[in-house]
């Protein structure tokens, strides 16, 4: 049996398009690639290459807390990947939903594979900023990164479900989200587990600090304190993360910080995310916490931003709502932060540019 018949969903549409065949699929996607825009181009190649007779998928990795690398993903884990998502928010055949992230990393590629397992109408479009404010169209199901949700909010009430992912969102945006019907999801996953495994409320009377897990994943924690993700439909493997969290039950955790990132200050353990997501809505420029030897303090708590040093923000006054321990003890700035292609801040890199500056 080819993949084929195995995940292409009779009702599957795409840009409004009933096809009866993945004949007629293959057909639409070449005239994509002939005529359609990088995201479309892109959509086409995955599916072309989702309907051929191999069984796995490269992928690769944002390359946020390292080198991007590629993976490889059998089709049946991302079969099973997206039905977890269908089962967990209810969205089986006929739902309408938007795709306006990029579609050349895995979340993108895994809302073309729900569309196509579950039976959705997949709406394509560019991933820009303000994508859902572009169109009229009302959609059941989206996805989006914190970026595009703090330009869309007016726009958001044509959304019934939407998912987050690729940052942290703020305290300041997870406000904004407490007055909109849409209902709001900040998710937990990565490439190696097909995106979201756990997934937290971020509005409405269901609101929580807590990630609940999707169908057949359960957690443990090693040694360390950090996450091990136990999912045997999307990985063989336990997947070890560098996530620090408060484990709540075999399904259910809260997120600290990456293990890697942790400041030891004067014997006392820093979450530099934490603080991250404290200032993010009164800096209002790109920042990043961490750290720097001190004689006394073993480390010490610094900031680093990136600006060309007109109309900074008052980093003292937004320094007060902070804990004392917490609170930079220094302040750099950059011009210019590397990032990755999903526009994530290398942190690793912006830290190694901080490195021969100080030189």
């Amino acid at each position: 049996m080819t993949p084929t018949s195995l995940t292409l969903h009779p009702a599957f549409k795409l840009n409004g398009l009933d096809f009866s065949s993945a004949e007629e699929v293959l057909n639409f996607t070449d005239n994509l690639l002939e005529d359609g825009n990088e995201q479309e181009v892109s959509v086409a190649k995955f599916i072309e290459k989702w309907l051929d007779f191999t069984e796995e998928i490269s992928v690769k990795t944002s390359g946020s807390t390292g080198k991007p690398k590629s993976i490889k993903l059998t089709k049946q884990q991302m079969v099973h990947s997206a039905k977890a998502t269908g089962t967990y928010f209810k969205t089986g055949s006929g739902t309408q939903a938007l795709l306006c992230i990029p579609a050349d990393y895995i979340a993108g590629k895994m809302m073309v594979v729900r569309a196509m397992v579950l039976g959705w109408d997949l709406h394509v479009v560019q991933p820009s900023k303000d994508a859902l404010v572009e169109y009229d169209n009302d959609y059941d199901f989206v996805a989006m990164v914190p970026y595009q949700v703090s330009h869309s909010l007016e726009a958001l009430p044509k959304v019934k479900k939407l998912i987050i992912g690729g940052g942290a969102v703020s305290k300041a945006l997870e406000e904004q989200l407490q007055q909109l019907p849409t209902e709001a999801f900040a998710t937990y996953g990565m490439t190696e587990t097909i995106t979201h495994i756990a997934v937290r409320r971020l509005n409405g009377p269901a609101r929580s600090d807590q990630y609940t897990a999707l169908p057949d994943v359960k957690f443990t924690q090693d040694d360390r304190g950090c996450l091990v993700i136990h999912a045997p439909n999307i990985s063989k493997m336990a997947v070890v993360t560098n996530d620090l969290v408060t484990l709540h039950s075999p399904t259910s955790f809260s997120w600290l910080g990456r293990q890697d990132n942790v400041i030891n200050s004067g014997g006392v353990k820093i979450f530099p995310e934490t603080i991250e997501r404290e200032l993010e809505a009164q800096l209002g420029l790109p920042f990043i916490i961490a750290s720097e030897p001190d004689e006394t303090l073993g480390e010490r708590v610094i900031l680093i931003f990136e600006g060309d040093g007109d109309s900074l923000p008052n980093f003292k006054e937004a320094f007060q709502q902070l804990e004392a321990y917490q609170r930079p003890k220094k302040v750099y700035r950059l011009s210019k932060f590397p990032y990755t292609e999903t526009g994530k801040i290398k942190r690793g890199g912006v830290l190694q540019v901080l490195r021969n500056y100080k030189r």
